[in-house]
């Protein structure tokens, strides 16, 4: 128990500081924004271009792991739909956005630096490998989904057309191309170009807690955090039990490789199930929640996984 708090405990600290910082106004609240932005624009896109660029991301490219860890988001988005139409008596529109809410992990705010923090850098092809699919499977499936179920939706060709181009447009792609191209090409990168993308790509860890803190202090508690703590649990306990079940019972992957695809599972909930929200006005408040309720209770379904992992 004491090596997995070693593990969590720098991790949750830093979003700590990046909370307290912003909360006693020690940092601009208007520059955490742009802090994320350099995440997500710069730094983790040059990580995720030198990590797979100088790697074997064909051998990382496990089915056995992806596969699960989709099926099972698939299956928590399609749970999340059903309990807030069931239980919350929820319109077709929100229903969509309380599932999305318990669907799309914070793979790189969040998810990088545990993973890099808990299993080093051996785990970050598969990790990346699974990244590279996050944003262009969900925000496709959860776009049109919202565009079915809507009643004033847009046509689906425009639907499958402004996800394309929501998903072509993101640095984080980029990267992930321009790795993919690095690896199969055998180039191998000078060493003041090498230094600048793994420079680029120290400055993750840091920025990326630190923001993700400063960032929680504009997400408060409202009279919808019951179903946030609903999209919370799906996502922090149901995801990952079910890629676990599929990656070892189903797929018989080695737990010393599953592993990756699980503990990522587990993550809280990523800024862009806001962005999606706050994108077709539907479950705002239910996302915001959503974001601060799953982060805070990671910081104890995380150290739970982890222990499970290490069985």
């Amino acid at each position: 128990m004491l090596s997995i708090l070693a593990v969590i405990a720098p991790i949750f600290a830093l979003i700590a500081l990046g909370y307290l910082a912003v909360r006693f106004r020690l940092y601009p609240a208007e520059g955490v924004k742009a802090l994320i932005a350099f995440v997500n624009n710069f730094a983790t896109p040059c990580l995720l271009f030198y990590s797979i660029g100088t790697s074997d991301f064909r051998s990382a490219f496990n089915i056995g792991i992806i596969a699960p860890f989709y099926i099972g988001a698939t299956l928590c988005f399609v749970l999340g739909i059903a309990v807030a139409r069931r239980f919350f008596a929820n319109r077709p529109g929100e229903s969509v956005a309380v599932g999305f809410a318990g669907t799309f992990t914070n793979t790189v705010l969040v998810g990088l630096p545990i993973m890099s923090r808990a299993y080093g850098d051996g785990a970050l092809p598969v990790t990346l490998s699974i990244i590279g699919l996050h944003g262009a499977i969900l925000l496709t499936l959860g776009m049109v989904t919202m565009e079915l179920t809507r009643r004033d939706g847009q046509p689906l060709g425009r639907t499958l057309v402004v996800a394309t181009k929501r998903v072509g447009s993101n640095p984080l792609i980029w990267g992930i191309l321009g790795g993919i191209a690095l690896s199969l090409s055998g180039i191998t990168l000078a060493e003041p170009v090498a230094a600048f993308f793994s420079m680029l790509g120290q400055a993750v860890v840091p920025a990326a807690l630190f923001g993700i803190g400063g960032a929680l202090n504009e997400f408060k508690l409202s009279d919808n955090w019951k179903q946030a703590l609903v999209a919370s649990l799906i996502k922090l306990v149901v995801h990952p039990a079910l890629a676990y079940a599929m990656m070892i019972w189903v797929f018989h992957v080695p737990m010393d490789i599953a592993r990756y695809g699980i503990l990522l599972a587990s993550m809280p909930a990523g800024i862009n199930i806001y962005v999606y929200a706050t994108f077709y006005d539907r479950g705002v408040s239910v996302a915001a929640n959503t974001i601060l309720i799953s982060t805070v209770l990671s910081a104890v379904t995380i150290s739970g996984w982890l222990f499970v992992l290490s069985l």
